[in-house]
C-alpha cells in the first residue's frame, strides 16, 4: 500500500477505520460509511484529503438529483442566449463549449487523483445508487450530445456516507467495503476534544463530558446531541468569561441550544437535567 492515511490532528482515527480507509484505497473501491449525524462521516474525507494532499470534491445528494447531474451538464440556455446575441465569444457551433462538468465529472477529469465524497447517498432512488456505481466501476461515462466517453484520467478515493435513512439495494453494497462509524464511547471523547482544544482545563473537559453522556441518556429525544454539538458547547463554555466548570457539577446547562435544535428535546432536556443528571 502506497500512501497511507494514519488520520489528521483534527481527525482522531481508530484502528480498524484506518484498515477498512487504507485497503479501500489499495483496493480502489468505495468506503460506504454509516452512522448516525455528527459521528465525522463527512469530515473523514476531509481529512483523507488534507493528509494525503489531494483535492477534494464533494457531490451532495439530493432526492431529486438524476445521475446526469453528477456526471455533466448541457447549458442549452446559455447557447440559446449566445446563438441570439452573439457577444459572448463562444462557437454556438460547438456544443462542447456548454458542457460543464458535474462532480463525479470533475474528479474523472482532474489532472490529480482527488477524493470524491458522495454525501448522504440514502437520499436518491436505488437507479441512481446502482446507476452510480456502474460508472464508478467502468472509470468512464458518456456525453452524448457530444457523442463522447469520458475516461478518468486517475481513479478518485471515493468515500459514500448514509446516514441509514432508507436502505440500500444488494447490488450496491456489494460494490463497496463498508464501516459503521459508531458514537464515540467518553475515552474516545476525550482524544477527539483533546485534538481541537489541546490546552482545555481538566475539570471542564470531564465535567462537560459527564453532563454530555448523561443528556443523550435521557429517554424519548428524537436527534441526540452529537460530536459536533459537543465540540460547538465546548467552545461557547470557553467564550464565555462568567462560566465556570462547577455549574455543570450542580446540574446546569448554560446554552442548551447548541445541543439540542428540537423544541420538545430541548424542552424535555431542560425539566429532566436537575432531576436525573444528578
Amino acid at each position: 500500500m502506497s500512501q497511507q492515511f494514519t488520520g489528521s490532528s483534527r481527525y482522531v482515527l481508530d484502528e480498524e477505520l484506518a484498515k477498512i480507509v487504507n485497503i479501500s484505497m489499495t483496493l480502489e473501491m468505495p468506503l460506504l460509511l454509516k452512522g448516525e449525524p455528527g459521528t465525522g462521516k463527512t469530515m473523514l474525507a476531509h481529512a483523507i484529503a488534507n493528509s494525503l494532499k489531494m483535492p477534494l470534491i464533494i457531490l451532495n445528494v439530493k432526492s431529486s438529483m438524476k445521475l446526469v447531474d453528477a456526471l455533466y451538464q448541457y447549458d442549452t440556455l446559455t447557447r440559446l442566449n449566445d446563438s441570439r446575441f452573439g457577444d459572448s465569444g463562444r462557437d454556438v457551433s460547438v456544443i462542447e463549449n456548454y458542457i460543464k462538468m458535474g462532480k463525479i465529472g470533475q474528479a474523472f477529469t482532474s489532472d490529480e487523483r482527488s477524493v470524491l465524497l458522495i454525501d448522504e447517498i440514502d437520499k436518491a432512488d436505488t437507479d441512481f445508487q446502482d446507476d452510480m456505481l456502474d460508472v464508478l466501476d467502468q472509470m468512464e461515462f458518456d456525453i452524448i450530445e457530444i457523442d463522447k466517453t469520458i475516461q478518468a484520467k486517475n481513479r478518485p478515493v471515493i468515500i459514500i456516507t448514509s446516514n441509514a435513512k432508507k436502505d440500500l439495494s444488494d447490488p450496491f453494497l456489494g460494490r463497496c467495503n463498508f464501516h459503521h462509524i459508531a458514537f464515540p464511547d467518553p475515552k474516545m471523547m476525550k482524544k477527539i476534544i483533546h485534538a481541537h482544544f489541546p490546552n482545555i482545563q481538566r475539570d471542564l473537559m470531564e465535567n462537560a463530558i459527564g453532563t454530555f453522556y448523561k443528556l443523550r441518556d435521557i429517554n424519548d429525544i428524537e436527534k441526540k446531541p452529537a460530536t459536533r454539538e459537543l465540540l460547538n458547547w465546548i467552545r461557547a463554555l470557553q467564550a464565555d468569561p462568567d462560566f465556570k466548570p462547577k455549574q455543570l457539577v450542580k446540574g446546569e446547562v448554560p446554552y442548551p441550544g447548541i445541543l439540542f435544535k428540537k423544541s420538545p428535546d430541548y424542552s424535555r432536556a431542560m425539566t429532566l437535567s436537575r432531576r436525573r443528571l444528578y
